[in-house]
Formats: structure tokens, sequence, C-alpha cells
């Protein structure tokens, strides 16, 4: 009761509890940049004994990143030269056209986009988008496709046909179409047809798994995927909370029916199912907070490629959620950047 008579308490007790608060939003702030540079100190040797040494190629633009997480690139950002980038048909499907932008260098020592020059053979990634099946397009990666592009590949992203108007398999067969046209195109695309690697974010990367896993091209030489969907039988029997996603309502809409109308067709859409012994190299990347897609499916995934031997790795942001990616600069996505380029050229080389 003393205190009411003090001049001044009111205040300097507020500005204790101002104080005290800020401190406990730093250290919130603080948490996930701690957890990014542990992980990233142990991230170089884990990608060296999941998938061996490797030489990253010479630098065209830019050079690889020195290290999985730049502090100071938090603030001033990743820098990446501007690239060549176009846009060309690859499909005609039921009156739609299917797109794909193609991303190369602008060092000189490659030649331009379309010159057909068989000395321009350039290693190829094609990345697929995210937007559980129903939306996005092909633009959704645009500074990852720039930010290898300028690192000596050449980056193709590509849309697909979007659920409910189609079902699977269709959004599958469009990747394997794309990857069937620049293979038969390589002069004009620059690229070895010989050396492909797939990448896909939430929906694309179920589909880039299950096309690495089922297309039977030896090019294929590994496949990424960032907080995909593995098991759908198993999303569909656990579903996420109803009041952040329709996880039901939106593999309805991609099979088509149901997983009680349609389980053998749940079972062939789930790359978890299409592992076997000799399964492509995988780099799986998941958010443990992430209410979308439950990081139990990367786990699944993992453990049965770990029981296959299949060469895999899976990072797990501890701190992360869905697309977490989607902020290049930030722990995620400089993590992601690192790790993907470095699964590149171990695959590639």
């Amino acid at each position: 009761m003393l205190l009411l008579w003090l001049p001044g308490w009111r205040e300097k007790t507020t500005r204790l509890i101002g104080a005290f608060l800020g401190l406990v939003a730093c250290g919130l702030l603080l948490n996930p940049v701690l957890q990014a540079v542990s992980l990233a100190r142990h991230l170089p040797a884990q990608l060296t004994a999941a998938f061996g040494d490797v030489t990253l190629l010479e630098p065209k633009l830019a050079a690889p990143r020195p290290s999985a997480l730049v502090l100071t690139e938090l603030f001033t950002g990743v820098r990446t030269p501007e690239v060549l980038m176009r846009t060309v048909v690859y499909a005609l499907k039921e009156g739609t056209e299917l797109r794909m932008d193609v991303y190369q260098s602008a060092d000189s020592s490659l030649a331009p986009l379309g010159s057909g020059s068989p000395s321009a053979k350039a290693p190829c990634v094609l990345v697929v988008h995210g937007g559980s099946w129903r939306t996005g397009d092909r633009t959704e990666q645009n500074r990852l496709n720039a930010y290898l592009a300028a690192r000596g590949y050449v980056v193709v992203a590509v849309d697909y046909r979007l659920a409910p108007q189609w079902r699977f398999p269709a959004a599958r067969d469009d990747v394997a179409d794309a990857i069937s046209y620049l293979k038969s195109h390589p002069a004009e695309f620059g690229i070895d047809p010989d050396r492909l690697v797939l990448v896909g974010r939430s929906a694309g990367g179920q589909l880039a798994l299950l096309t690495a896993y089922t297309f039977g091209d030896p090019a294929i030489k590994g496949v990424v995927a960032s907080y995909a969907p593995t098991d759908l039988s198993c999303a569909y029997q656990n579903p996420g909370n109803q009041a952040v996603i329709d996880t039901r309502g939106l593999l309805r809409a991609y099979i088509g029916m149901s997983l009680d109308d349609a389980p053998a067709l749940y079972e062939t859409a789930s790359p978890l199912n299409a592992v076997v012994a000799k399964t492509v190299p995988t780099l799986l990347i998941h958010g443990q907070r992430d209410e979308l897609v439950s990081p139990a499916q990367s786990a699944r995934l993992a453990a049965k490629l770990a029981q296959t031997g299949s060469p895999h790795l899976y990072i797990r942001l501890p701190w992360a959620t869905h697309g977490c990616d989607v902020n290049f600069n930030g722990p995620c996505g400089q993590i992601s950047a690192y790790a993907i380029e470095r699964f590149l050229a171990a695959v590639l080389r």
C-alpha cells in the first residue's frame, strides 16, 4: 500500500513491464535464428554423409552460398544477378495451353536461349509449384529459380492442369510431358537431356516425388520436396485442423473421390508407395510447425527410403511453418537454397 504514496511508481512499473515484454518479444524473434544457426552448422556434414562430396558448378554470374545461413543477409537480402527468362508453351490439352518459364544465366559463356547451340549443355532443374493442386502457377518460386540459374543451371518452372476441373493423374501427366518436351528440345534450351532434377513445394512436391519415382527415366538424377504430402491415404485418415485447412475436401477435389470410394487411387497417388530399392536420391525439407501438411508426411517417406537403402536426407526445421521458404532471405529460405544447391551438385556431378 505504501507504493500508492510514492511519486511516479505507476510510471516506473509500466516501464518495467514494457521492458520485460520487449525482452520476451526479442527472445521469441531470436529463437528461430538461434535454432537455424545450430542447424546450419551441422548441415554440410549431413549433406555429405547422405549424398557424397560435392563439386559445385563454376560460378557464372554468382558464387555458391558460402554457408547455410548468412546472418547479414537476413537484413540485406540474398542478392542474385539478373538472369534470362522466357516463356514457352509445352503442351495443349483440352484447349488449355500449358506453359513453362525457362531461366538461364546471362553469362556470355552460355549460348542464348533458343540459339540451338549444341555446346550449351547445362544440367536442368524442373520446378513444380504448390497450391493444394487447385491454385498457384509457375512464378511461385521465381527467387529460387533465378538463384539457381545464376549458378549455372537451366531452371524450368512449369504450369499444370488444376483440380477440381482436372483430376489425378492429369497434373502428374503434365509434369511428365514437360520432361519429355525438354528432352526432345535439348539444344533449344541448352540443357543436358541426361541430367535432370525435379524440385517441388507442397502439392508440387507430391507431383515431383511421384513423377521422379514412377516416370522410369534414368535422366532423373534426384528430387527435392519441401513440406509435401507423401501418403495421401494417411493424410485423409488424419486430416489437419478444419479451421486451418480442409484436408479431405482438397484430396477429394484432387483425386475425384473420397478414400472410401477409391482407396487404390489414393495409394497410386502416394509417392510413399512408389519407393523401391533403387529410388533416386531424395532431399526432404519440412517445418515442424506445419499445420497444413503434417511433418509426419515427410518423416514417413524418409523412413521408407531408409528401409530400402535409398540415398536421402530429411531436413527438419523446428521453428518453421508451411511455406517458410517464401521469405527467400529468411532462415528457412537460406537453408533451403543452400541444401538444394549442394544436393544438385552432388547428384548431377
